[in-house]
Formats: structure tokens, sequence, C-alpha cells
């Protein structure tokens, strides 16, 4: 009865917030604007609805890494962030990210949440500072596929030992808190990262870094699993190679995409993406068998992953050549960094850390490194440095605020199952559904 009246109270908010939303003002459609370029709009319909795919692929990943009990409730953490993430961007998340920036001049903190409200003067028409030809509307829905991923990247680092109700409380106060501002310093025109001079093509600090730092920070709060025959089973490898084949035709979108225009540098954009996750793929593999290990799906999954990742930020201002370094530099780096954290007493369950904030970070320093133009191989420093900064400020800002999070969500809902509910398994605790083979031991 208890969990029943949480649940009551979170249907009435929704409600309040759809009669709220018949009397906001409505945008107009449809009407002429001379700016809009039609292949841009096509582009980024396009590029809009390859990003949003790339969460039920981040959730096939998670799903057959995890142990066969888990996996459902893994697959829905991912889908439910498509629903939650949405409602938060169109109320207020979109004018947080991008709305009138609050701060001096050159050094946005965060946007008036009042600017986009219920998608108030968000509409057909474009915006010349951030969608210059394509209408805004197109803009704010492809931001709002960034910012359902970002909080489902997290969900690995825990998975197996959350409890749902706590999960939907902390990606909420994510997505206002870390993730909207961090979008913000990045992307708007007056965010301070924007104007320290950082690089950030497609989402390698905003989405990855974030993600990664917030993991970590859940593993840590969290803790270790209990210690059960089922930790070290994985539910499905297929499933892992689809959603990593999944993430990666969604990748297009994410970075390609993020030229906000059908032009030469999304082509670019495209280049890189595909050729720095093949780069590491393979030294994924090729690095498992130096090492003695046979070649795996799993392996093969997780480097295209990296590579990904870490092209991300530098997608649109390296070449080629550079995408390739940077796909084995984070291949290399990232491997590693799974193989140290197993020798720790740290339990980031599908090592997102490892993978997502290490890749980013990897990426984001390799930015800086070939950037055409301002990277420090062409003898310009302050981009180096900038991102050296950038680097520490995201850190502790995801990090800490994030834990700070996990703390605030657990004084409303223990995030932690009860060890019985985690030696059932959370899809039969949590969801009361299975994956039916895994019960038949």
């Amino acid at each position: 009865m208890k969990n029943s009246k949480k649940w009551l109270y979170a249907f009435l908010l929704l409600i309040v917030v759809a009669i709220v939303g018949v009397f906001i003002p409505s945008v107009e459609f449809g009407v002429s604007d001379p700016n809009i370029v039609s292949g841009d709009v096509a582009w980024m319909l396009t590029s809009t609805a390859l990003v949003l795919l790339m969460t039920p692929g981040l959730a096939f990943f998670y799903g057959g890494m995890v142990d066969p009990r888990n996996i459902i409730s893994t697959i829905l953490q991912s889908f439910v962030a498509m629903g939650i993430v949405s409602m938060i961007w169109v109320t207020i998340g979109f004018s947080l990210a991008f709305g009138d920036s609050i701060g001096p001049e050159g050094f946005g903190l965060v946007g008036n949440p009042l600017t986009y409200l219920m998608f108030q003067n968000v509409g057909g028409m474009t915006n010349p500072e951030l969608a210059p030809t394509i209408p805004f509307a197109l803009f704010a829905l492809f931001q709002l596929k960034f910012a359902i991923i970002t909080p489902a990247l997290i969900t690995g680092s825990f998975a197996g030992r959350v409890r749902f109700r706590a999960y939907m409380i902390f990606i909420s106060l994510f997505t206002i808190f870390i993730y909207a501002p961090l979008a913000h310093w990045t992307w708007h025109p007056n965010g301070f990262l924007r104007n320290m001079g950082v690089l950030d093509f497609a989402g390698g600090t905003v989405v990855h870094m974030s993600a990664g730092f917030a993991a970590l920070a859940g593993a840590m709060f969290l803790g270790k699993r209990t210690k059960s025959k089922f930790n070290e089973k994985r539910a499905n490898i297929p499933f892992v190679l689809l959603g990593a084949g999944m993430l990666w035709f969604g990748w297009f979108g994410f970075n390609a995409g993020s030229a906000l225009e059908a032009s030469s540098t999304a082509v670019l954009a495209l280049l890189n993406t595909n050729t720095a996750s093949a780069a590491a793929m393979l030294t994924w593999i090729f690095l498992d068998g130096a090492r003695g290990h046979k070649p795996s799906g799993l392996g093969a999954a997780i480097g295209l992953v990296v590579g990904l990742v870490a092209i991300t930020p530098a997608a649109g201002y390296v070449t080629v050549g550079a995408s390739i370094t940077i796909g084995v530099i984070a291949s290399i780096v990232s491997n590693y960094a799974i193989t140290l954290q197993g020798k720790t007493s740290l339990d980031d369950t599908l090592d997102v850390f490892p993978a997502h904030g290490m890749g980013g970070i990897t990426g984001m320093i390799l930015t800086s490194v070939f950037a055409n133009e301002v990277g420090l191989i062409h003898g310009e420093y302050k981009t180096f440095f900038a991102h050296l900064l950038a680097l520490v400020i995201v850190g502790v800002f995801t990090f800490g605020g994030s834990y700070i999070l996990y703390w605030i969500t657990n004084k409303f809902v223990t995030l932690r199952v009860s060890e019985y509910s985690e030696a059932k398994g959370l899809d039969i605790s949590q969801h009361d559904e299975s994956y039916s083979f895994a019960y038949k031991e």
C-alpha cells in the first residue's frame, strides 16, 4: 500500500503537467521561413531518429551482458529514460540547457528555465544562433535524444542492484542538475566552456564523460554486488552484438548529425566515426589475442563502442588518419583500464567508467591534440590546456554532483534493493517478469 501511494503521487504529477500543457500558448508550425534549407531538415530528421535508436541499442548492449535474472530490468532502465527525459526536456530541460543564459557575458552557467517552458517559442521557425537552417523544434528534438541516452549510459555501473523507483528519481535529478547545465556550458553560445575554447563536436564531454563519472560515483555509492553464482554469467552475447551494431548505426546520426546541416562537415564526421570504431574494434581483438585471450564477441562489441565514444568530441575537427589514431589509443587505454579496475574493490558492473568515462577522457584530450588548425600537433597550446582544465572541472562537477544526487535520492527512496531481492533477480523482484530460461535451473 505504501508503495502504491508513491506511484500515485507520480501519476498525479504527470496529470498536472498534462493539464498545464493545455493552457500553454501554442507555437505556429507550417509557416514559411526563407532560412530553412530542406536538405538540412531531411538530414536532421533522419539523424534525430538515428540517435533515438541508440538507446534501445544500448539497452540490448547492456542487457546481454548482465546475468539472466536482471536482463529485463537492465533493458527497461534504458527504455524508461526515453519517457522520463522526454517529459523533463519539454517542460524545463531544454530551457535549462539552451534557454537565455544566466551568467556574465561569455560565462554562461545555465539557461533560464522559463525561456522555453513547455516548449514555448519552440516551433517551425529557425533560430539564428542555434538552428539557422532548420526548425528550432527539430534542433530541440535532436538535442533531446542526447539527453535521453546519457543517464541510460550510467545504468551499467549499478546493474543488478538498484531499485527501479529510486533510479527514476535519480535520472530526473541528473538530467536537471547535471546534464542540462553541462550542455549549456559546452554548446550554448554563452557557455563558459565553449568560450574557453573547449571543442566538443557531438558530446564527448557532455554525454560520455558525464555518464562515466556519474557511473563511477554510482558504483561507489551502492557498493559491491552480493556474491552470487549468477554475477559472472552473461545473459545473451548475441544481444550484446546486436546492441553494439545498433549503436554503431545510430552513432552516424549522433556525430554526423551534430553538424546540424547536410554538408561536407557531416560527411567528415561520419567518415571519422566509422573509421575510429573499426580501428578500436580491431585493436581490442588484437590486443586481447596478444595477451593470450581468444577473440570474443564481447571484446569486439566493447572495442567498437569505445572507438565511437572517443571520436565523438573530435568527429568534425580531425582528419581521417587522426581518427584511426584516436580509435587505437582509446581502445588500448580502455582495455587496460578495465583490467586495472578488475583488480580493485570497485564494482562497476559493466565497466562503464573504464569504457565510456576513459573513452570520453581520451577522446577529449586527443581532440585538443589533433584538431585542425588549433590542435597541439599544429603548435597551438591554448586548446590543449583549455581541455585539461575542462577535464578537471567536468570531472569534479559530474562526479561530486552525481554523488550528492545519489545521496538525496537515497533519502527519498532507498537506492539499493534488499539482499533477498538482489539474489532473486531484479526482473522478478522489481518487475514481476522473467527471461524464462533463467529460472529453469
